[in-house]
Formats: structure tokens, C-alpha cells, sequence
């Protein structure tokens, strides 16, 4: 939670429109998800983000889950209504926002690949089958991939979804992709790099997703634009997943410009 730039983009957004809002950030144990999320209403709370590791802890805890926080099995943003807790999942449309903004919206019968299988995994597998690209989900955990792949085959109509384990890519998977997603920590500060094999294999037109937000492009968005390729870094992400939860919380469209200038500042 330290590194997130979330209190400085939405504190932006709040004083840019004259709201009586204040975020900020609140570090919670992992024993104490429940009283913490119980807690908002009492404390008169409009809303809350929820940061790894505690997005599919807080499910028991909440009255009424959207389908994409159902589908991706993580919630991401609450929204308190009287006594009402409600969550969601943002970071889809944070993720399809960003690929569109980049590249269009013509993926359908593309190929795509993810690394990864968490929560971050999820909802950029729900944003890329929904586009219609035919998703491999890479991880380390060979199971974790099956998970996700047959996950996304049964609520996605006409999802075309396989898995492999990252033991079993090679440089031909990779060059063979039309979009490439790390939708892992690898890349951030002290969490290692993005396996060279997916790195060095990506080629000029395909287009490159990190969901990791840093200072500045990281490695493997790097490598990846020296390439040729169309590199999406992870705050095109961030601003997506956090307009969304603004106007979950308000009622009003966020101002995109303001809280794009909060976090580059």
C-alpha cells in the first residue's frame, strides 16, 4: 500500500470538483479484513479500494458483488450505501480501456497471452475474451493456469481459452501472440524481472501490457518498445480501474486530465 498513488490521484479528482471527500490509505491485516470492511458504513465511509493481497478476502464480507467482481473472483472497489456494501471489479474495465486506448478495439480471433493467474490475471483474461482473442494463460503453477482457463470457458460465451505451464513456452508462442500481458508483479521494485523468454521474443506490431506501475516504463515495457512494438504501462491501467470506482463513488464522471497530472507529477 505504501506505493500506491491512489490517495494522490483521487484526493486530485475530489478537490478539482469541490467534493467534501477525502482518500486515504488505510493498511488492514489479513485477521482483520472482516471488522475492517464492517466498519465502513459504521465510520461513514462513501467507499473503499482494496489492495492485494486481501481483493478475494473481502467476498464473504460484502452484501451484493457485481458479475465482474464475481466472474474474476477479486473485488476491488466497495461502495457503501446506508448499510448496503457493495464491490466491484474495475480493473477489467481498466484493462479493456487501456488496450482500446492503445490499440483499437479490433482484437476479435486475435491471439493473446497472459503470464500470470492471480486476481490481476482475471480481469485482464475477462477483459481479453470479451474482446474475442483467443487467451493463453501462462503461469509458473501449472494447476493455477488450468483454473483460470477454465474459468473464463464457462462465463465468457464463445470463449476460445488454453493454458500451458511456463515451463512449457517457447520464443514460437510467444511471436505467434497479437497481444502479450505480465499481469504479475515481476517488474516492480525487488519482485525480479519477466522471464527473458517472453521479453526477448516479442516482435514489431504486437502489443505489450504490463499491469506494473513504476516511475517510469519498466524492463519488459522497455525491451518491448525497442522492438516496435505498442507498449500499455500499468498506470494507463491504474487511471482506467480509477475513474470507474470515482464515479461508483460519486455519481459523476471522473475528471481524467486532473488525475493523470496527480500521478505523473
Amino acid at each position: 500500500m505504501s506505493h500506491s498513488l491512489s490517495p494522490r490521484l483521487h484526493n486530485a479528482a475530489f478537490a478539482a470538483l469541490g467534493l467534501d471527500y477525502v482518500y486515504v490509505p488505510l493498511p488492514v491485516r489479513g485477521k482483520d479484513v472482516g471488522a475492517a470492511v464492517g466498519g465502513l458504513a459504521a465510520l461513514g465511509f462513501r467507499g473503499a479500494n482494496v489492495t492485494i493481497p486481501h481483493k478475494a478476502a473481502v467476498l464473504p464480507y460484502l452484501d451484493e458483488i457485481s458479475e465482474d467482481a464475481r466472474l474474476a473472483g477479486a473485488v476491488n472497489t466497495i461502495t457503501v450505501d446506508g448499510a448496503v456494501l457493495r464491490g466491484y471489479n474495475t480493473d477489467v474495465d481498466g484493462v479493456r480501456g487501456a488496450l482500446v486506448a492503445a490499440a483499437g478495439d479490433e482484437f476479435d480471433g486475435e491471439a493473446a497471452l497472459i503470464l500470470g493467474a492471480g486476481g490481476a490475471a482475471r480481469a485482464a483474461a475477462l477483459a481479453l475474451t470479451r474482446l474475442g482473442c483467443a487467451l493463453t494463460v501462462v503461469n509458473r503453477t501449472p494447476a493455477a493456469a488450468e483454473r483460470l482457463a477454465g474459468l473464463m470457458t464457462a462465463a465468457v460465451p464463445g470463449a476460445r481459452c488454453r493454458w500451458l505451464a511456463l515451463s512449457d513456452l517457447t520464443g514460437d508462442d510467444v511471436r505467434r501472440q497479437r497481444v502479450l500481458v505480465n499481469a504479475t508483479s515481476l517488474g516492480m521494485s525487488g519482485e525480479g524481472k519477466v522471464p527473458a523468454l517472453l521479453a526477448d521474443n516479442v516482435t514489431a506490431g504486437q502489443v505489450v501490457f504490463d499491469a506494473v506501475y513504476a516511475s517510469g516504463p519498466t524492463d519488459f515495457l522497455v525491451t518491448a518498445q525497442a522492438a516496435g512494438a505498442i507498449v500499455v504501462d500499468g498506470l494507463t491501467m491504474l487511471l482506467g480501474q480509477a475513474a470507474e470506482a470515482f464515479s461508483l463513488w460519486t455519481g459523476l464522471p471522473a475528471p481524467l486530465e486532473v488525475m493523470r497530472d496527480a500521478v505523473r507529477r
